[in-house]
């Protein structure tokens, strides 16, 4: 586009700007975002005017940030600059009680987005509930769509659940075992 196109801050504008995996941001935006916050201001690339930040910033990581200051890999004054309100949210193993919902939320999703109108069957949900999860939500989210593209009725079933390949193929089948007595 030869205009350019609208940055992140620019869309932003009067909302609230997610910074997701912010432990991950190289150095050298983290000293660009630390400006920016500190002058709420900030000029296009190619730009030639001052422009106001008016945006709230919320940042999710899942690194631990202050180890990250010790070893130089995370600025320590932009960490206090982003770390006013800081909520810790447990991993998804830990929230068994989350797992149900979330998985009825991405099967609404992907039944929009495949045109379909699949449902989890009692079974399944017990399985989803007995994982682990170690890749958390993101993993849960990505087996449900696996688990909707691959199933060939109208009801998600254990079989689904644990194809091959699948993050659960090794690591549940003895709770199939038990599910099917």
């Amino acid at each position: 586009n030869k205009e350019g196109k609208a940055g992140l801050f620019e869309v932003a504008r009067g909302g609230t700007l997610f910074l997701d995996e912010i432990g991950d941001m190289p150095l050298n935006l983290q000293a660009k975002l630390l400006r920016v916050l500190e002058s709420k201001t900030y000029m296009q690339v190619g730009g030639s005017t001052i422009i106001d930040a008016d945006v709230r910033i919320v940042a999710a990581t899942n690194h631990q940030l202050k180890e990250m200051i010790l070893d130089g890999s995370f600025r320590e004054d932009l960490y206090y600059r982003i770390n006013v309100v800081e909520l810790r949210l447990p991993p998804l193993r830990r929230r068994k009680e989350d797992i149900i919902p979330l998985s009825f939320f991405f099967l609404n999703q992907f039944n929009k987005k495949y045109h379909q109108n699949k449902k989890i069957s009692p079974t399944v949900l017990q399985q989803l509930q007995a994982y682990e999860w170690p890749g958390n939500i993101r993993q849960l989210k990505n087996t449900i769509e696996m688990m909707g593209v691959l199933s060939t009725g109208t009801n998600l079933e254990v079989s689904d659940f644990i194809a091959e390949g699948s993050p659960l193929d090794s690591d549940s089948s003895h709770y199939v075992e038990e599910i099917k007595k």
